[in-house]
């Protein structure tokens, strides 16, 4: 029998308020499809995919297969001077679907192994070509890069960062995109904020060009509270980077793999990155793994240039670990096989009507969606910041819902399995608890 925790588990839960959480448990037995079941053997349904990440839906049965053959098979290789052919096989795979000129692969096993590793290549590209003083790192205000010191120091979210010192020197940010004043209730990327991209031609006149080594952003930030970049903005970013001799780095652990009806957001925007960093969707969330894309010069730079017969000296117990790889290739499958990027660009119109549907509850100040992501932005409670956010997602679990909040917002990226009437009933769901929620 499952025990209920209390204030003495020695489970230390992640981005949990603990405290909370253990007045009054939200534990999850089972799951398939768009559903979990409770503990106590209520059905919910998954708005989250549960951490951006199951997009196939949860018990997919082709991964399930595939995991369990292959653990029958080979459960362990290691990766540093040895190898197995499912690696091989799933990077052809995942490299047919990435940008033209990104047909190099790097596994990690989460996003932030996956953006520490980016950002220790693009400073090893710059030196390998003799250019080393291009040390210095830009991420962007209120950006989320997982939480390695790497990502951390590049990320903009203040609560990630304040209690753990200086992280890594030769950082800077540039400013968000967020702009409620012009774009609020946009439908799709806000049509307002190109010239944002140009905060970094200020950011290349304070450090000069020659000291930078790569620009991170998140294609669209997603843990931040679902920030769409303004029309134009992501391509204006491409502009500036290529006139200095910056690499610019597409986080897209969150939008890789059909969550904005496409298989990457380089795609979806017809902006191509030298780098892009995937994790979550990558196995449907089944097995955590991740991967770094790095576009042909970097790799061949690297092959051409190394000064030791290892080209890169960085690597995990755990890259391209066998069954992780059966169910990355078994992801990809179902994908395909489902046509689930597909799928989840004819929903968007449906998911936009809805969500745009609750414009005018009480609270509401901001409604934001693009593909199979939506966020609902709550007015904050005098004196207490996040609360009423947080009391949304215990009415909703408590209605049979999932959903993610992040301050006073409430992020939505369901399954891209979802269906039409699941999406009707979800978004009725929210309509009453917006309408009753103080």
């Amino acid at each position: 029998m499952l025990q209920t925790p209390n204030n003495q588990t020695s489970f230390w839960m992640p981005f949990t308020a603990n405290r909370d959480f253990h007045q009054s448990p939200r534990m999850i037995q089972s799951a398939e499809g768009m559903y979990y079941t409770s503990t106590d053997g209520r059905q919910i349904m998954d708005a989250t995919a549960g951490l951006w990440c199951v997009n196939a839906g949860h018990r997919d049965p082709l991964i399930t297969a595939a995991i369990q053959a292959q653990a029958h098979e080979l459960d362990y290789a290691p990766s540093f001077q040895f190898s197995h052919p499912q690696a091989f096989e799933l990077s052809s795979k995942l490299t047919s679907i990435m940008p033209r000129g990104l047909d190099h692969v790097f596994y990690t096993n989460s996003g932030s192994e996956s953006v520490d590793t980016a950002l220790k290549i693009a400073l090893h590209y710059h030196r390998m070509r003799g250019d080393g003083a291009r040390t210095r790192l830009i991420g962007r205000e209120r950006g989320y890069h997982g939480t390695g010191f790497g990502g951390i120091s590049v990320g903009g979210i203040v609560g990630n960062r304040k209690h753990f010192g200086t992280l890594l020197t030769g950082v800077d940010h540039l400013r968000h995109t967020h702009d409620p004043a012009r774009n609020a209730f946009s439908k799709g990327c806000p049509e307002h904020g190109e010239e944002f991209a140009l905060d970094l031609e200020r950011i290349v006149a304070l450090h000069d060009a020659s000291t930078i080594a790569a620009v991170i952003v998140e294609p669209m930030a997603g843990s931040t509270g679902v920030l769409l970049p303004p029309v134009g903005y992501l391509k204006k970013l491409r502009e500036i980077c290529d006139q200095h001799g910056i690499l610019l780095i597409f986080d897209e652990v969150i939008t890789a793999f059909g969550r904005l009806g496409a298989a990457t957001a380089a795609e979806y925007f017809g902006v191509t990155p030298d780098i892009i960093t995937t994790a979550k969707g990558l196995t449907n969330g089944v097995i955590p793994m991740g991967a770094v894309f790095v576009h042909n010069r970097i790799y061949d730079s690297a092959m051409q240039n190394a000064d030791a017969p290892i080209e890169l000296f960085h690597g995990y117990t755990y890259s391209a670990n066998p069954i992780a790889c059966a169910a990355a290739l078994a992801a990809m499958e179902s994908y395909e096989s489902n046509d689930l990027f597909g799928r989840a660009a004819r929903l968007s119109p449906q998911w936009e009507k809805r969500l745009h549907g609750l414009a005018g509850l009480p609270n509401v100040v901001d409604l934001r969606n693009l593909g199979l992501v939506g966020a609902i932005e709550l007015a904050p409670r005098d004196g207490a910041p996040g609360a009423r956010a947080m009391e949304a997602m215990k009415q909703a679990w408590e209605a049979g819902v999932m959903i993610r909040v992040t301050g006073d917002i409430i992020a939505l990226s369901p399954p891209l399995i979802i269906s039409e009437q699941e999406i009707d009933t979800l978004f009725d769901t929210l309509t009453d608890i917006l309408k009753n929620l103080a």
